[in-house]
């Protein structure tokens, strides 16, 4: 392949202003006031630039950014784009990266991650900071690591995530998702994995209220479950707890082992609770 085209130290106003570019590089640079600067643009390399104006890269492929910043009125800023390497970024703008394949996010900064990562597959994600809700919803293939995430809603209706040494704040995660894996992490938020299935969660400690509930095949093995009440209503649930329990209320099904329960909720007209084993190493459960 030919040497890329240089462009540095450019100001680039207008609509469309490199619309349909292939093989630059371009270098400490600013797009501001007008729309989709690069559309429809190949094999293009950003360094220490800046986008100051509204969806910037769309329907690109062959992209990769260092070192550059998404401002706030930078919205919608990566759809429908293949191929993307983002790294050592701060984008404050919302609503980025949707419909995108094949994407990598290595040590971002997202000051407003509201409705972001949608629809997307075959996603990494490495060193990334998250604010806001709706993070990551519908998206596919996804691996995680050290992410620390302050927002509800995340990963709605997400299938294969692998998510390690992570931070989550976020009320409602994991809804409505399929085999999702989390190692190593700390998740607090109540209504945790509502509606999904394969659900499974090792070395993490856990904060929730009425979480782990409604889930298809849910297994827990060495976690914490700190000021967790309420949890597994109506789950198949294989869990291995570290400690004790605040509260279990009506599992559908499976092993629950801990070292106390402090209270079992078991209602024979909802539940059959014979179809749950409750093995308590440390004292017995108070059950009603």
């Amino acid at each position: 392949m030919e040497p890329k085209k240089e462009i540095t130290g450019q100001f680039l106003t207008g609509e469309r202003a490199l619309f349909g570019s292939e093989n630059l590089l371009i270098s400490d640079s600013i797009f501001d006031a007008g729309e989709s600067p690069l559309k429809e643009s190949s094999n293009i390399e950003l360094v220490g630039s800046m986008f100051k104006w509204k969806y910037p890269l769309w329907y690109c492929s062959h992209i990769v950014a260092k070192d550059c910043k998404w401002f706030d009125m930078a919205r919608a800023g990566v759809w429908y784009s293949s191929d993307i390497l983002v790294e050592n970024a701060m984008i404050e703008a919302p609503k980025n990266f949707r419909r995108c394949s094949e994407l990598t996010l290595r040590k971002v900064f997202f000051v407003n991650a509201a409705e972001t990562l949608w629809h997307c597959s075959d996603v990494l994600l490495e060193d990334v900071t998250a604010r806001g809700d709706y993070f990551a919803m519908n998206t596919s293939n996804l691996k995680v690591r050290n992410l620390r995430l302050d927002g509800n809603y995340s990963f709605d209706g997400c299938k294969n995530v692998e998510i390690e040494d992570s931070t989550l704040l976020s009320k409602d995660a994991f809804w409505n998702s399929e085999n999702i894996t989390v190692r190593n992490s700390f998740i607090s938020g109540e209504y945790l994995g509502w509606n999904s299935r394969k659900l499974t969660l090792i070395d993490c400690t856990i904060e929730s209220l009425q979480g782990m509930c409604y889930i298809e095949n849910l297994v827990m093995k060495n976690c914490k479950l700190i000021n967790t009440t309420l949890a597994f209503e109506y789950s198949s649930v294989d869990a291995e707890i570290t400690g004790g329990i605040d509260s279990v209320i009506n599992p559908s099904e499976g092993t629950i082992k801990a070292g106390f329960i402090k209270e079992l909720i078991l209602e024979k007209d909802k539940i059959d609770p014979s179809r749950t084993k409750i093995i308590c190493t440390d004292k017995e459960v108070e059950e009603r």
